[in-house]
């Protein structure tokens, strides 16, 4: 954390033409006593819908408050939705009132009824997400503001840092990516994402004392190993070892070969690659590769339970396939032989469409499978900050609603 004091005195001889607008800050500030102090980037959002009262100031800050993850939620919502929360009370009585003005730590901590610790913690999230900034003036004393004078062009600021931080770190994977980005013959993409819920940290090395590497610590930031990584942040985790699976292969994996590959219930492997895949890096796909396995036990599910009239009238055997298919599928169902290299021999010459509508009629399901969002590390970059850029949108609207309701003059 890099303070300025002292750096503005230095340059006060020099041509003030060759001062950035953040060393002319830096001077400005050193002029009257106190010094700025530029805080670490660290921030999250989640995607969420537009909320629904749009004139209700109450519900707006806390939809603000959950977009950027200010505040941890566990358990059953609060009967007050979350207003007498510090954060909220911080916001809604202090900052939002007066968008120019700045608050004296220790006055604040009276106001809100708040130990110093913690609501030191309060302000350091709000800090380093971007929102507000701080002057330090001496004896440990400090006053805190919101950046750029208003609520919109604080919103604004963290938008410009979480789209070039983001972009930035995710070149971390460079030296890991080996996937060719093959797609697969009948490749249907990701129909319904999670909502997104990104973390974003500036650059920096890992602590020499923990077990953490340059990709494990950009994993812990942009919430892959979820909000308290834990040992997951070691090297050679088991978060660790899968992600670097995605990054070595083209075909989705599946949870099961996840959980064979790392050693764990699939439930919990599961649970992993979801969380891959809500940062927006991964995708969930279905397993086309696996069709013709997904088709084998179909029929012989619908054989057994239904017989061989019932595929060829209602299950599509009639529709989609021609007499040489029917019978020899037919053959080796009767026979109690059907294998899903029979299916894969039998079904040449049948498109993949064809062969999905088919899967559909017989009732069966395709696996589905995790891989990363994009054929290289371009498409990622490209679609992880197509869809912050859509939250952060968002979030500038509902920064836009709360200054309407505050000129309204709304309670």
């Amino acid at each position: 954390m890099a303070c300025w004091r002292g750096f503005g005195l230095q340059r006060r001889g020099l041509n003030r033409t060759l001062q950035t607008p953040a060393e002319a800050d830096a001077s400005s500030a050193l002029r009257l006593g106190f010094s700025l102090r530029f805080e670490m980037f660290r921030a999250r959002v989640v995607e969420a819908p537009l909320p629904t009262a749009r004139r209700d100031l109450d519900s707006l800050v806390t939809w603000l408050i959950d977009a950027f993850a200010l505040v941890r939620r566990s358990g059953p919502a609060s009967a007050d939705g979350g207003r007498a929360s510090p954060v909220h009370r911080l916001l809604r009585e202090h900052v939002l009132l007066d968008q120019g003005g700045a608050w004296d730590a220790g006055q604040l901590a009276d106001d809100l009824g708040l130990a110093p610790a913690s609501l030191n913690h309060h302000l350091t999230r709000l800090v380093e997400t971007g929102l507000l900034g701080h002057t330090d003036e001496g004896k440990g004393w400090r006053r805190y503001y919101l950046q750029g004078g208003s609520l919109r062009s604080a919103v604004e600021r963290v938008r410009v840092n979480a789209r070039l931080v983001t972009a930035q770190r995710l070149h971390t994977l460079t030296p890991f990516w080996t996937r060719k980005g093959t797609p697969m013959e009948l490749d249907l993409g990701e129909e319904d994402p999670l909502p997104l819920s990104l973390g974003m940290a500036d650059l920096r090395p890992p602590i020499p004392e923990s077990d953490a590497d340059a990709m494990t610590l950009w994993m812990a930031d942009t919430g892959l190993l979820g909000e308290r990584p834990g040992s997951e942040i070691s090297t050679g985790s088991a978060s660790h070892r899968l992600f670097l699976m995605l990054l070595e292969r083209d075909a989705p994996l599946s949870t099961d070969e996840a959980a064979e590959a790392v050693d764990l219930p699939a439930a919990r492997a599961g649970r992993i690659l979801e969380r891959f895949r809500a940062t927006g890096v991964v995708e969930r796909v279905p397993r086309t590769d696996r069709l013709a396995t997904s088709l084998w036990s179909a029929m012989v599910a619908q054989h057994e339970r239904r017989g061989a009239d019932w595929l060829l009238l209602k299950g599509g055997f009639q529709r989609l396939l021609n007499e040489g298919q029917q019978s020899a599928l037919l053959k080796f169902l009767n026979a109690g032989k059907l294998r899903p290299d029979d299916v894969t021999n039998t079904m040449k010459g049948v498109s993949a469409q064809d062969q999905m509508l088919l899967l559909n009629l017989l009732g069966g399901r395709l696996a589905m499978g995790h891989r990363m969002a994009g054929a290289n590390l371009e498409q990622v970059e490209r679609r992880v900050l197509e869809r912050l850029e859509r939250t952060l949108r968002r979030i500038d609207r509902v920064a836009e609603l709360i200054d309407e309701v505050l000129s309204g003059g709304s309670d």
